[in-house]
């Protein structure tokens, strides 16, 4: 049976390239928000929008940080890993800037958003604890053949990861 998943990530330039993998199918996700649903929802503010992030958390195992250039260090994306971790959900960053957008375009390599938040016990940036992968290949297409690949191991080895730093 597949694990379910939470999928964080910058919405914008991100989506088409988050759509790609989360259409894998080794692991089952929060279903897509439209536009409006997501102009809806930030139009509540604040409270709206973690209201919204916690429903959507709700009954998965891990959170699934799907990393373009400029994912790291975003309010959202911040507070999206902090409740994750909380909850007791394996956390795992996979960088996705390698894989095509709807244009035929790649984009840059970004910072790991795991070096952005601190693991309160401890006060050790969270990238000590949880991994973050970059995706073996020269081009879109291999990329996206080792997310396939390995996309259930990464979330697998995640969740054991915060399993062992209760």
């Amino acid at each position: 049976m597949a694990r379910r998943c939470f999928f964080s990530f910058h919405y914008k330039p991100d989506a088409a390239r988050a759509a790609q993998v989360r259409q894998i199918g080794s692991i089952e996700g929060n279903s897509p928000v439209s536009d409006n649903d997501w102009e809806k929802v930030t139009k509540g503010g604040d409270a709206s929008i973690k209201r919204w992030i916690a429903n959507q958390m709700k009954g998965k195992s891990c959170a699934v940080v799907l990393a373009g250039s400029n994912t790291a260090d975003r309010k959202w994306i911040n507070h999206e890993i902090n409740e994750a971790w909380k909850a007791g959900m394996g956390v795992v960053v996979i960088r996705i800037h390698g894989l095509k957008n709807l244009d035929g375009k790649v984009s840059a390599k970004g910072k790991n958003p795991l070096s952005f938040v601190m693991h309160s016990p401890t006060g050790k940036k969270l990238s000590s604890i949880a991994k973050c992968y970059d995706p073996d290949g020269s081009n879109s297409k291999e990329r996206y053949a080792w997310i396939t690949k390995h996309l259930a191991n990464t979330v697998e080895e995640a969740i054991k990861i915060r399993g062992e730093n209760d």
